[in-house]
């Protein structure tokens, strides 16, 4: 049926009666809607036939996600963080796509597509990795700052892949680089001197109307996630530049609260539409390959994190957790595998294998999470943080 209230209608219901049994059944709630995508989905009973445009509005789940990240990310601090923890983001980064690649090297699929392959599942999960971990860790401890800093540079990483990949500029890398480097300065600075000048003020000036503060806050997220988008950066980039900005003032802990309900209801229409997308019919053809590559990065990943931050200085078990945690493939990989796809440099096979790889990665990972450590959404209530 083609009605959005129905469809939507038909998501949160069905994920309601699936969530209870999944919890039920002590099974990460998160899996029951990627299993409610499968169901309904094309390629399940068909009720929903045409999920691209519920993957599209679900991004705005990622979006806030992201917003809320950098309303709890002082600048200051980021700084020094990123600076830390560059080299050892593009070392590991490297590794991933090596072992990758070689992966599906040795499965026949062909040299270009297998360096393609390599470098889309390269990266971690923002929104797996940021889901599972508990809020009161992700904002005020370490351990939240180092995964933020990570996902992040990867985020610059996979962007700087698809302007290559989709813009033809493989030949002028550097001048790639340079100028979304230089985009991304200039977004910042413009978005730190509008608060300062303007967004401040007006909270000031409304601050008694907590309606006003929910829409100012939300519009100048979705404001600057948009103006990155248009200037060749990504939604997710511009939303956590727009939340940095406004990190320092007293009103960001109030901002915080007041958008997460509408984050996780556009995070549920995310996962259902990454089930709703998976083609059981399409993807039998590399679930043997796909298998093999998942279990890689979900072993490998862990490891290779864990010796990288012993590397920086971080105590073991600080690093083992880390390495669990971001020890996925990321929703980035699709954006990476479509712009391939379009551009010529990947077939039908290659793309599907890398979707197929990210949905085990995202399952096999979210299983080793909650039953490692504690997470917002554990059904056991020992492990369980908010």
């Amino acid at each position: 049926m083609d009605n959005i209230i129905f469809e939507l209608a038909l998501i949160f219901a069905g994920a309601a009666i699936l969530a209870t049994l999944f919890l039920y059944l002590k099974q990460p709630i998160i899996l029951a809607y990627i299993a409610l995508g499968v169901a309904i989905g094309p390629s399940g009973l068909g009720l929903i036939n045409n999920p691209d445009r519920i993957e599209q509005l679900s991004h705005v789940g990622i979006i806030l996600l992201l917003f809320l990240i950098g309303l709890n990310l002082r600048p200051d601090r980021l700084v020094g963080l990123f600076g830390k923890l560059s080299a050892l983001t593009l070392i590991t980064s490297a590794i991933f796509l090596s072992l990758t690649m070689t992966a599906a090297l040795l499965m026949g699929f062909p040299l270009f597509q297998s360096l393609i392959i390599g470098a889309s599942l390269m990266f971690s999960s923002t929104i797996i990795g940021l889901k599972l971990i508990p809020t009161t860790t992700l904002h005020h401890k370490h351990r939240g700052e180092m995964i933020v800093s990570v996902l992040l540079l990867q985020d610059v990483l996979a962007i700087i892949i698809i302007l290559l990949i989709s813009g033809g500029q493989e030949s002028n890398i550097p001048l790639t680089v340079s100028l979304l480097l230089l985009k991304l300065i200039v977004l910042t600075l413009v978005s730190l001197y509008v608060v300062k000048y303007v967004i401040t003020a007006l909270y000031i000036k409304f601050d008694t109307i907590r309606e006003y503060t929910f829409l100012m806050s939300l519009g100048w997220g979705l404001m600057v996630a948009a103006a990155a988008e248009y200037v060749g950066l990504s939604f997710e980039m511009g939303a956590f530049i727009a939340g940095v900005s406004i990190a320092t003032l007293p009103i960001a802990v109030v901002i915080a609260e007041e958008l997460k309900p509408l984050r996780d209801f556009f995070l549920i229409l995310f996962f259902f539409s990454m089930g709703a997308q998976f083609d059981l019919l399409v993807m039998r053809d590399v679930i043997i390959p796909g298998i093999v590559i998942a279990l890689i990065i979900v072993l490998a990943k862990p490891l290779i994190y864990r010796w990288s931050f012993n590397l920086s200085g971080e105590k073991d078990y600080v690093s083992k957790e880390l390495g669990v945690r971001l020890g996925q493939a990321s929703e980035f990989s699709l954006l990476v595998a479509y712009s391939a796809l379009v551009s010529g440099l990947i077939d039908q096979r290659s793309s599907y294998l890398i979707q197929t790889v990210v949905v085990l990665t995202f399952v096999l990972s979210t299983y080793w999470v909650i039953n490692k450590y504690p997470t917002p959404i554990s059904s056991e209530a020992s492990q369980r943080r908010d």
